[in-house]
């Protein structure tokens, strides 16, 4: 975990070079039946436990240095991920959404018109 929050700080400080409009974005969590062990390595796992963790380390981190930081827990499903880990075109559409919604909330963009 220290080396991620250190990395978190590179990531920022790398960014901050090139603007000062800076979102973190969370991770989504994952399908545990499909990839606790990952069908390509089963030496490996992936688990919700530890994504909150990491989560958490992020938007306490963001909080802490004034960053805004956009939350995706609960935006899929398990029925939204193909293989347990990356979203389908639905678990993108979700994560689009979301993501728009709060570039709108957060006056970053305006309203999308459809159609």
């Amino acid at each position: 975990m220290e080396d991620f929050e250190k990395n978190l700080r590179e990531l920022l400080n790398t960014a901050e070079k090139f603007t000062n409009e800076i979102i973190f974005i969370g991770a989504i969590g994952v399908d545990e039946e499909k990839v606790m062990p990952i069908p390509w390595d089963t030496i490996k796992y992936y688990d919700n436990a530890n994504v909150a963790r990491y989560n958490k380390s992020i938007k306490e981190f963001c909080e802490k240095e004034g960053v805004l930081f956009l939350d995706m827990e609960g935006v899929v499903s398990e029925n939204d991920l193909y293989d347990g880990l990356h979203p389908n075109s639905e678990g993108h559409r979700k994560m689009f959404e979301h993501v728009r919604d709060f570039l709108i909330q957060e006056r970053l963009i305006d309203k999308i018109k459809e159609g």
